[in-house]
């Protein structure tokens, strides 16, 4: 099951009562942005506990359609990369310390 960011918001409103929704959505939408706006710019990422998100260039490339065989030019584009850090790895994993 995949986390919806209205899921992050409904728990942060009910964890912190005390800041308006409003509130808590505005900061959560300036964090997520933060992130994009990094990312585009080929800067690292690096959330302490969580891991470090960056991003890696795949070069441009003839690739095939599976279904005809046809050779197709795939341009160069950048993709997301994620590594996660050993303490979000060993509470995914129950590792004792």
């Amino acid at each position: 099951m995949a986390v919806a960011k209205s899921n992050i918001l409904r728990k942060l409103s009910k964890n912190f009562p005390n800041f308006l929704k409003k509130d808590i959505e505005k900061c959560v939408n300036i964090i997520l942005k933060e992130i994009k706006e990094t990312l585009k710019r080929g800067e690292r990422v690096e959330l302490r506990g969580f891991g470090v998100f960056s991003t890696n260039i795949q070069k441009a490339r003839i690739s095939r359609n599976p279904k005809t065989g046809e050779k197709v030019n795939t341009p160069m584009k950048k993709t997301i990369h994620f590594k996660m850090a050993k303490d979000l790895f060993k509470k995914i994993n129950n590792a004792k310390e």
